[in-house]
């Protein structure tokens, strides 16, 4: 039941249900209490193919969620939602967006139909103070979200929301912006961002799409900078990342599929365990290496 519907039954409950109401209202109002504090991930999503191929990437996505505890709902920061301002989705059943195009047929026949969470946009809505937070009935789940999500949880029986990345704020801001989000971790929320670490399709190596882990000498050398900084809890390099030299400019010539990173990073906590999977390269100009903190 969603909050509106439920406001509804409210008012035409009788009064001498004040009892009942009452505890419907504590139903709905602590769905999000008090947890054990949630993993982080960031995933490189790489092709929407992996939505429905079996490769290896598509393996780690899957034994990564079964090592995860169960969450509430899952708030994913997808690298294919820019706006400006920021924006949470808010309805309560979010359609499957194909957000590409030149892909087979059955890709198009993907649906991804988990629900979505009112209370948790509003949840989120509330939580952030350094912007405002926009309500979204109208966008959906894009293929940064539900290709990966639907490997996580192939029964689309947790509810999901998506957070936009606003276009026109610096590194900084979202970084700063995602530290907001910290105390969803403790009430089982489950947040991801989606994108790729090193992400240049106009120098996709076309030819060498079925080489394994083939990388051109810029990819590998600002991947394993990422990864150095990453180690090492350096984030502030990460942030800085128009300043780190040529590779990191060809590494991320938008900053779209990296931003997600920075979302991920701002929840580590102090001591909290880092590590890497699905840690490979893909056609010279691409890297699907993804994060779990927790």
């Amino acid at each position: 039941m969603n909050r509106k519907d439920f406001l509804n039954l409210l008012a035409l409950a009788p009064l001498t249900g004040v009892e009942m109401k009452l505890n419907a209202l504590n139903s709905i109002t602590s769905s999000f209490g008090a947890t054990e504090t949630m993993p982080v991930l960031f995933l490189g999503h790489g092709s929407p193919m992996n939505a429905i191929e079996e490769n290896e990437f598509v393996a780690g996505f899957r034994k990564t969620g079964k090592e995860l505890p169960r969450p509430k709902a899952i708030l994913v920061v997808s690298a294919h939602w820019e706006t400006r301002g920021t924006f949470v989705t808010a309805m309560q059943n979010p359609r499957t967006i194909h957000d590409f195009g030149g892909f087979p047929k059955a890709l198009f026949d993907v649906q991804y139909p988990a629900p979505g969470s009112p209370e948790l946009a509003q949840e989120t809505k509330d939580t952030v103070k350094k912007t405002e937070i926009g309500l979204d009935h109208a966008w959906g789940l894009d293929h940064g979200a539900w290709s990966v999500v639907k490997h996580l949880y192939p029964n689309a029986d947790v509810p999901v929301i998506q957070m936009s990345i606003d276009h026109f704020q610096t590194p900084q801001y979202h970084y700063n912006l995602a530290k907001e989000l910290a105390s969803l971790r403790k009430k089982g929320v489950l947040i991801i961002g989606s994108g790729n670490m090193v992400h240049n399709l106009r120098m996709v190596a076309w030819d060498k799409l079925n080489t394994p882990d083939y990388a051109f000498d810029w990819a590998l050398e600002a991947s394993n900078k990422m990864k150095t900084f990453i180690v090492s809890g350096d984030h502030q390099q990460l942030i800085n990342f128009s300043s780190q030299g040529k590779p990191f400019q060809l590494a991320i010539p938008t900053p779209e599929h990296y931003l997600p990173l920075l979302y991920a990073l701002a929840l580590k906590e102090k001591n909290e365990p880092i590590s890497l999977f699905n840690d490979k390269a893909v056609a010279g100009s691409l890297t699907m290496t993804s994060v779990k903190i927790g």
